[in-house]
């Protein structure tokens, strides 16, 4: 089965398989929640595309997918928004968007457009081996930074008078023009470029990290969480693993992203049962389980301490 979705010069296939495409079942309810994959019809794709927002709002009925719902992506994405106002949903909250915002989705998360407030703009989406292989003379740990949805809010506000905005044309000027000579290697330079000038404009509107040795650890922390968080969800067990002090870790998550260390743990456990109560045919009491809860009960009881919501009110909750 394939799902059609919006593109330049036709539509832009995505590939979306029974395991791609899951549900979960709670009661009589069924939550449907489709992986898009990034799967170009055409051979040359190298990897890039960029899609108009107006185009994706003025063909929604013909897609097997409505854009406005929840969707999971498999791959990278930036959202820039050339005009109008209104929202976006990313990982189960709104974020308010407006002219010359620019919003960052990376793989793995949920998000939604809203064209009710006709926005008009742009998604940048590249593949994973794209993004690494463009910036792959940086060291890991600033790549690591570039679309880390915990180190920076997702959506970024290009000042006016920015030259963002004059490289972006330049951007589109050049995948547009299929006639230009080395045209992979001119719309590569010009994506470095975009993301570089994103990067420095984030100096001036979110608070900025410069400490790379901060960096890598937490880069290793959210790396054990994710192998490690259904063994534990104590910060002594991550610090230890670490090996440095359960005050140390503390500190430099205040310091990156103004959360305890338990904070940090809780929110991401927090996050993968969002996503898995949406995206797997497991039951609540299977999925408590796999979190690492030994008690189905207790794993209902910590999913509304921290969202005060039931697993079941929760799912009730997603926009179908």
């Amino acid at each position: 089965m394939q799902l059609t979705i919006f593109g330049t010069g036709g539509h832009f296939p995505l590939e979306k398989s029974a395991t791609n495409h899951t549900r979960t079942v709670v009661g009589n309810m069924k939550k449907d929640i489709p992986h898009i994959k990034f799967n170009p019809s055409s051979a040359e794709n190298f990897g890039f595309e960029i899609l108009p927002i107006e185009k994706i709002a003025r063909e929604k009925e013909q897609y097997n997918h409505n854009p406005e719902l929840p969707h999971q992506l498999k791959f990278y994405n930036l959202v820039f928004f050339t005009s109008g106002s209104g929202r976006h949903f990313i990982d189960f909250n709104w974020f308010p968007v407006k002219e010359n915002s620019l919003v960052y989705l990376t793989k793995e998360q949920v998000n939604a457009f809203d064209f009710s407030k006709n926005l008009n703009g742009f998604c940048i989406i590249f593949t994973e081996e794209y993004f690494v292989n463009c910036f792959s003379h940086l060291p890991e740990d600033f790549v690591f930074r570039l679309f880390n949805p915990q180190l920076f809010s997702p959506i970024l506000q290009i000042p006016k008078q920015s030259d963002f905005k004059t490289y972006f044309k330049l951007l589109q000027q050049e995948f547009n023009n299929t006639e230009t000579f080395n045209q992979k290697a001119i719309i590569e330079s010009l994506f470095v470029i975009l993301i570089s000038k994103a990067e420095d404009l984030k100096k001036n509107q979110t608070f900025h990290i410069t400490d790379s040795s901060k960096i890598k650890i937490f880069q290793k922390f959210t790396s054990l969480l994710e192998s490690h968080s259904s063994k534990s969800r104590s910060a002594d067990f991550y610090a230890k693993e670490l090996t440095i002090t359960y005050k140390h870790l503390n500190t430099i998550c205040k310091e990156l992203v103004n959360k305890t260390a338990k904070s940090v743990i809780n929110d991401f456990v927090i996050l993968q049962a969002k996503r898995n109560l949406i995206n797997s045919n497991l039951k609540i009491t299977e999925l408590a389980y796999k979190l690492g809860f030994e008690d189905p009960t207790n794993f209902s009881k910590y999913f509304k301490k921290h969202t005060s919501l039931t697993p079941n009110s929760f799912i009730k909750s997603i926009p179908e």
